[in-house]
């Protein structure tokens, strides 16, 4: 079961195959889901004790970063990850990263960007579309709501969180990263265009 991969110089946390989108373009929509030569399918979610005992059996001081990235939606496991980022916090002196949907507060039914407050160095939400959009491409579980409160997650998560990023894949047309880079600026984050990988 893969629990941690690397990619670059970071160390990636992988803890769900669940999520609360199923975007259209999704690795997970590929029959064997391999995604960069690797298949992150978890047989069964990892303890925070495996995640934790996974990720100290690494040569931890070659990454830059951690980051918590998989098949599924980190935020689904936010306690979960609360309390491994308290651990890796006390421990290694490494940023930490969360790649997110941004659906986190509707799945907890409370805003919980504040206890992520000291342990999360960075956030990366998946905006991949304009509000008219959204739906359609990421056919989230919450429906129209998702888009907004996935916005609203952004700007909470700025008060907290050093870097907050909304992000697109580069298979989107032009005119659409335009209007969703103009929406990142309006609510003062940065904007990123991540390329597709199939």
């Amino acid at each position: 079961m893969t629990i941690t991969y690397e990619w670059g110089d970071s160390l990636y946390i992988n803890i769900t195959n669940r999520c609360t989108n199923n975007c259209t373009f999704c690795v997970r929509n590929n029959q064997e889901g391999i995604s960069r030569g690797m298949n992150l399918w978890l047989e069964r979610e990892p303890t925070v004790s495996e995640v934790l005992a996974d990720i100290q059996a690494r040569d931890i001081y070659k990454y830059r970063e951690f980051v918590f990235c998989g098949y599924g939606e980190p935020m689904l496991r936010t306690y979960d990850i609360v309390e491994i980022c308290r651990c890796l916090k006390n421990t290694y002196n490494i940023p930490i990263r969360i790649n997110t949907n941004g659906h986190a507060n509707l799945i907890c039914g409370q805003d919980i960007t504040s206890q992520l407050a000291g342990l999360v160095d960075a956030v990366s939400i998946s905006m991949n579309a304009n509000g008219k959009e959204y739906q359609e491409l990421c056919q989230s579980d919450y429906g129209e709501k998702a888009y907004e409160a996935m916005l609203a997650f952004a700007a909470k998560c700025k008060k907290y969180i050093p870097q907050v990023v909304l992000s697109v894949v580069d298979v989107m047309p032009d005119d659409n990263i335009q209007s969703c880079r103009e929406i990142a600026n309006r609510i003062g984050v940065d904007f990123r265009v991540r390329h597709y990988q199939s």
